[in-house]
């Protein structure tokens, strides 16, 4: 009864925005800034860089990532949940995760 009510076409567009949901999620990205990061001047290019590892939808981390900072302290940190954590996470239903972490300093 109930599929009698939505059209072929409502379920095609209901699974496109589903599955586009998914998808855009693997651009995730946290950006954080410490000292004087953004005042400096110079290019920037990437000091460090890790994955972290997750168990459990994210409750317990496997290991922990020591992603090392600049002497002066002044760096962008990056976490991304690129196309590669989203692969993880998919084929282990969500078991295993992971996340991207880079380091941004300026010369």
């Amino acid at each position: 009864m109930f599929f009698k009510l939505i059209s072929m076409k409502k379920i095609q567009i209901l699974s496109i925005v589903l599955l586009s949901s998914m998808v855009m999620s693997s651009c995730m990205t946290t950006k954080t800034s410490i000292g004087s990061f953004n005042e400096d001047e110079g290019k920037e290019y990437v000091y460090d860089s890790g994955k972290q590892m997750w168990l459990f939808w994210g409750l317990l981390p496997i290991g922990r990532t020591d992603v090392s900072t600049p002497v002066d302290g002044s760096c962008e940190v990056i976490t991304k949940f690129r196309f590669t954590d989203v692969l993880i996470s998919g084929l282990t239903g969500g078991i295993v995760t992971s996340y991207t972490i880079k380091v941004k300093d300026k010369k």
